[in-house]
């Protein structure tokens, strides 16, 4: 290969990294992005009233319900909804989006529990962000790997930012790769699309110059022999590393990699990073 061709690659590398890290910006920081929310209201069968969304929101056995006061409206599903309101049953990742004014109120449930986390274009996180720091990519943390499935896939527990709060997957199978001379493997869950895969872990930059508690690099669909690449110039942050009224999973503990993996996005700024 001529240095041309290798310059032409890294160009090209670094080019793709490049619209990779600005779609990971835009969807942070969209008008109802994650730091658009200003309130993590974690709902019981009491009616209780929000200062961020209308309405008085419960639930109980039947779901989620919200009673709407006069004058007050929600748009769901492009339908406006006045008086009571059942959003019924939601299932566990799940949510609705209704619309008001030029807000959304997310109604999901996260760890077992129902939850309202308004979103609104104008909260000061939003507003103020400039941008999230990051390693310069770098082809060399580009690296191969071989993916294991499981015989059955394992219902795995890990923690949540939010304390108190479980989240369950059922782990598909393993990743096994060699970093830096060293045999290494994470447990993957399933990724977002037909094949895809999930993989949450610390570092040993965690806490030093990556955000202390996760990061997540999804992996494409791994090809017929197994071979899958981890490029973890996409490692990327969780919403949690930027407010904390998010409900973010935390790695399971085999995916503590006693490496540092000096890669993807750094601590963000709202966190102090720089």
């Amino acid at each position: 290969m001529t240095i041309e061709a290798t310059a032409t690659d890294l160009q090209a590398f670094t080019e793709n990294w490049q619209e990779w890290y600005d779609s990971q910006e835009a969807r942070l920081a969209a008008p109802h992005g994650f730091l658009a929310i200003t309130g993590l209201h974690w709902l019981d069968e009491q009616p209780q009233r929000f200062p961020d969304a209308p309405g008085a929101w419960r639930t109980g056995a039947d779901g989620v319900v919200v009673d709407l006061g006069e004058g007050e409206e929600l748009v769901v599903d492009g339908t406006p909804v006045h008086g009571e309101y059942r959003f019924g049953v939601l299932p566990e990742r799940g949510g609705v989006d209704a619309v008001w004014g030029d807000a959304v109120i997310e109604v999901a449930k996260r760890g077992g529990s129902d939850i309202v986390r308004p979103r609104h274009p104008d909260a000061p996180l939003r507003t103020a962000f400039t941008g999230t720091p990051a390693y310069a990519p770098d082809p060399s943390w580009a690296v191969t790997g071989r993916y294991v499935p499981f015989d059955e896939p394992r219902p795995t527990t890990v923690g949540a930012a939010v304390e108190g709060l479980e989240h369950v997957y059922d782990a598909p199978g393993r990743v096994e790769f060699e970093l830096g001379g060293r045999q290494l493997s994470l447990t993957a869950f399933p990724g977002h699309g037909a094949g895809r895969l999930l993989v949450l872990f610390t570092d040993a930059t965690s806490g030093v110059t990556t955000y202390a508690a996760n990061r997540a690099l999804a992996l494409e669909p791994p090809a017929a022999d197994g071979t899958v690449v981890l490029d973890f110039n996409r490692a990327a942050n969780l919403p949690c590393a930027y407010t904390d009224l998010a409900t973010c999973p935390l790695p399971p503990a085999e995916n503590r990699l006693p490496v540092a993996i000096e890669a993807g996005q750094k601590i963000p700024r709202e966190r102090g990073g720089s």
